[in-house]
């Protein structure tokens, strides 16, 4: 039995983990006992931030790793080499904590880059000091950038992120735009009481400037352990917000494993004129589990398998006691392929009965 996702087909291991199948059966892929196969890498380069989302972490911030902890340079370099040329990753996110604060991230990505002419490389980030570093990743090599923004308002920003910096990640978001670090996403959070009415005027904005936005459910990764599902801003909840004044309707395109639902947008006022797209991640309420395609490695060098996993598989000290590129490949195959069939979080539309909250935080676990 295989299971197709638009890619090699890989036999199923839906008979449990006593299933004949294993790791080492199905080639140099990044396979799970569910059909599944990674092929987008998500690498975090720091767990540190310099903002302090409320639905991220609390006021004072977190611990943060060692220095001596955190993967070095070459490291970071080695990895990706290995998840390209043996384990056939086909796209990189450059992620955090906040990926801007890495000293060392234009040398990384340069590096990158030489290795892997063709690698599409992006970029999650909170803007901050985009608007000094934009130019230099581009020459670096840097593909393009997704920048979280939650609010156009500077007093709704700093409430939301504790930081009255906006102006300094708009004049990022321009810098990028100007060097030519396009697309860039747009990635929005929703929070109930506080800027969901700014839904329309995110996407108006976003739309005006030739930007993707894209709302993501607020997901239960939070330091604060305050999360509940009555509170968040539901995928269904964001479109009727929109649908006040835009028009959507489902993108032609497939979506090919991607984490967003696209839609394509028309004005109300002028039904006849698509004026760009926007996406929706919807991991709590419609989630795509079944088609995931992403492998996360922590800034520390440790595999999660998924965003909500409890498990982890250290790669760090395998680099560091001279380990094969062969040897971190089997190992990093090996966390995969235990990989859970989903989260969790739909199991039960009231309590969460099937779903317990990872310990670490969005901003260690490489979002």
């Amino acid at each position: 039995m295989t299971i197709s996702l638009g890619m090699p087909q890989v036999p199923s291991g839906r008979g449990g983990t006593g299933s004949a199948v294993r790791p080492g059966d199905v080639g140099p892929m990044l396979a799970d006992r569910y059909g599944r196969v990674a092929t987008d890498l998500r690498l975090s380069v720091t767990d540190k931030c310099n903002l302090r989302c409320t639905y991220c972490m609390p006021a004072e911030g977190l611990d943060w790793l060692r220095n001596d902890q955190v993967l070095r340079d070459e490291e970071v370099v080695r990895l990706v080499r290995i998840a390209v040329e043996h384990l056939g990753i086909r796209e990189l996110r450059l992620t955090g904590g906040e990926p801007l604060i890495r000293p060392g991230l234009v040398d990384i990505v340069a590096a990158v880059r030489l290795n892997h002419p063709q690698l599409p490389i992006s970029l999650t980030t909170n803007g901050l000091g985009l608007d000094r570093k934009a130019g230099q990743l581009r020459d670096a090599g840097l593909t393009r950038i997704n920048v979280s923004m939650d609010s156009l308002h500077p007093d709704t920003f700093a409430q939301l992120t504790r930081r009255p910096l906006l102006d300094r990640v708009l004049r990022g978001i321009e810098e990028a735009d100007r060097v030519g670090l396009r697309p860039i996403k747009i990635n929005a959070v929703l929070i109930r009481g506080v800027n969901d009415l700014e839904a329309t005027a995110l996407l108006d904005w976003s739309l005006r400037h030739g930007f993707e936005l894209r709302f993501i459910e607020q997901m239960p990764l939070d330091a604060d352990r305050a999360w509940s599902r009555d509170q968040m801003i539901t995928a269904a909840q964001i479109r009727s917000l929109l649908e006040q004044e835009f028009m959507l309707s489902p993108d032609p395109r497939q979506r090919d494993g991607a984490p967003a639902d696209r839609w394509e947008v028309r004005r109300r006022s002028e039904p006849g004129a698509v004026l760009g797209t926007l996406g929706i991640i919807a991991s709590v309420t419609e989630p795509f589990c079944a088609d995931c395609r992403r492998t996360r490695v922590t800034a520390e060098g440790s595999v999660r398998s998924c965003l909500f996993s409890h498990e982890e598989t250290d790669l760090r000290n395998l680099l560091r006691s001279g380990a094969s590129d062969t040897e971190i490949a089997d190992r990093w195959r090996e966390a995969m392929w235990s990989k859970p069939e989903g989260h969790g979080m739909d199991s039960a539309r009231a309590g969460d009965a099937g779903f317990v909250q990872p310990e670490r935080t969005m901003s260690a676990i490489c979002g």
